[in-house]
């Protein structure tokens, strides 16, 4: 598997190079392609060898999203909770919104953390971008109105501007994710294999079931993550143009950080 993760980082990092749109949109598919690929064959890997030792188990792991009280840290939650679902994990959120936990398969989990890493900060950044350029000051959004099922339209203020982009390149990056995912498990099954062998999706379906069992076995969750709480309720106008075109340009970079400072993940 760790040769699978370096093709991936290498097609990241090949992102993170270029300047066309195309290019990047199809660097950032092959990796999800690679990644689900990789998952199917080990699944069908462990199917066969069920009572062979050693075999891959179920483990989970903590992720660190940010400090607390960034209003950045829903929208990175957000973000893992796209690539984790799109490799087969399960993610429990911290009730402070500071880190998350994820369950699955080593490999897999590699590779969110892997996706995750790069995307983050690419989202943070891209954001920074789209706010300096001021086109929202003229905007408004529909705003939620507290402990009402009302909407009303406001104007747009850094904060909401950079929520509705946020929202909107997750949403993007869910959507690449799922037509990656969806690639990789058509071109699995176009390969002939032995009569015995069962689909892409049927592997990963019982794969996805043992994580789920594990994840119920060991995860001390109350209750669900909810989600975005913020005003913001429909990302529209200039900021989901900016955040989707963003997403699907996917400009990745290596940085596994994100800024300790900055209006991005200002709080």
């Amino acid at each position: 598997m760790s040769a699978t993760l370096d093709r991936i980082s290498a097609l990241l990092a090949k992102a993170e190079r270029t300047d066309n749109e195309a290019e990047a949109d199809a660097y950032l598919m092959k990796a999800q392609k690679l990644a689900t690929l990789a998952s199917v064959d080990l699944a069908v890997a462990r199917a066969r060898t069920a009572r062979r030792e050693g075999r891959q188990q179920p483990e989970s792991r903590t992720t660190t999203i940010g400090e607390k009280g960034k209003r950045a840290n829903q929208h990175l939650i957000a973000l893992f909770v796209a690539i984790a679902h799109a490799n087969d994990a399960q993610v429990d959120v911290a009730s402070n919104s500071t880190y998350v936990i994820g369950y699955g398969m080593p490999a897999d989990l590699d590779v969110v953390e892997t996706i995750y890493a790069s995307l983050a900060v690419h989202m943070v950044h891209a954001s920074q971008g789209y706010l300096a350029e001021g086109t929202w000051r003229d905007e408004t959004y529909l705003a939620a109105v507290p402990r009402s099922r009302r909407r009303e339209r406001r104007p747009h203020t850094a904060v909401t501007a950079r929520a509705a982009f946020y929202r909107a390149y997750v949403e993007r990056i869910s959507e690449r994710l799922d037509q990656a995912r969806a690639a990789a498990i058509r071109e699995h099954d176009q390969v002939p294999r032995v009569a015995t062998d069962s689909t892409g999706a049927l592997v990963l379906r019982r794969k996805a079931e043992e994580v789920r069992s594990f994840h119920r076995q060991a995860s001390k969750a109350r209750g669900s993550w909810g989600g975005y709480s913020g005003a913001v309720r429909s990302a529209t106008g200039s900021a989901a143009d900016a955040g989707r075109g963003a997403a699907s340009r996917a400009r990745l970079g290596k940085q596994h950080e994100l800024p300790d400072k900055g209006p991005a993940i200002s709080g």
